[in-house]
């Protein structure tokens, strides 16, 4: 389930451009190095650090906003204020957090404004097999079958309330630990392990009855694929009884 949890919400960077780009000097640089650059106006180093928290803070504000294309929007105008306001970063939490904490506070703010946004997303569809990170090679159906699972997973979590929904995927799907979640949302850490608790009995029921309803439609042998064995036997079995009549 966590596997699956973690498939969630992907926002990596698969483009031929990234495959493209080797290996620089800014790659190796921590965050704390890589925000001193930016703020002498190293446009290179703010870009590595965009590339380097792009998921965590997507599946962030992706918990508070459920239009794509408002929640790329609202990543956009979190790196422009995190720019802006760099000065402002006293080193005190982790960059990441402190990232995360400006994408919360930005998409929440969308929340309280009502504004019409037209969807965009896009996926990109993978039209042979691909290899997974154990070596085994999926077929088109396979992945199709695992697209159907996280569909379930991501609906289950977006069924959530959304002081159950932003816990859940700051702990479950970026992974961040009890205090930098705290920090993050303004909670304690009694309150975040609290909502956790309750937001994982919700998605794990909520999912478990989806799967138990697509289970019994398992297997299924109906339609064209019932009708081409009736036909095929009752072919066979034409065929066998007409020499004995002679």
């Amino acid at each position: 389930m966590e596997k699956v949890i973690r498939e969630s919400f992907d926002l990596t960077d698969t483009s031929p451009e990234r495959d493209r780009r080797g290996p620089d000097d800014l790659e190796n640089l921590d965050d704390r190095d890589l925000v001193g650059r930016c703020r002498k106006g190293d446009l290179g180093a703010f870009g590595r650090l965009m590339r380097r928290h792009n998921q965590r803070l997507y599946r962030a504000i992706r918990s508070v906003l459920r239009t794509g294309a408002e929640v790329e929007d609202a990543m956009q105008d979190t790196y422009l204020a995190a720019f802006r306001h760099l000065e402002q970063f006293e080193g005190r939490a982790l960059f990441g957090t402190w990232l995360l904490k400006i994408g919360i506070n930005e998409a929440l703010a969308r929340v309280r404004k009502p504004v019409r946004v037209l969807a965009l997303d896009s996926l990109p569809e993978g039209k042979g097999p691909t290899m997974e990170h154990d070596g085994a090679v999926r077929t088109p159906e396979q992945q199709a079958s695992n697209h159907e699972i996280v569909a379930v997973v991501e609906a289950a979590i977006d069924r959530l309330s959304d002081e159950y929904r932003q816990v859940f995927v700051l702990r479950m799907v970026d992974a961040l630990d009890t205090a930098e979640t705290a920090e993050v949302l303004g909670l304690s850490e009694t309150a975040v392990r609290q909502r956790l608790h309750r937001a994982r009995e919700m998605v794990q029921k909520d999912v478990t009855r989806q799967v138990g309803a697509v289970v019994q439609s398992a297997f299924g042998f109906l339609g064209p694929r019932c009708d081409r064995i009736v036909a095929s036997v009752l072919a066979r079995l034409s065929a066998e009884a007409g020499p004995r009549r002679n």
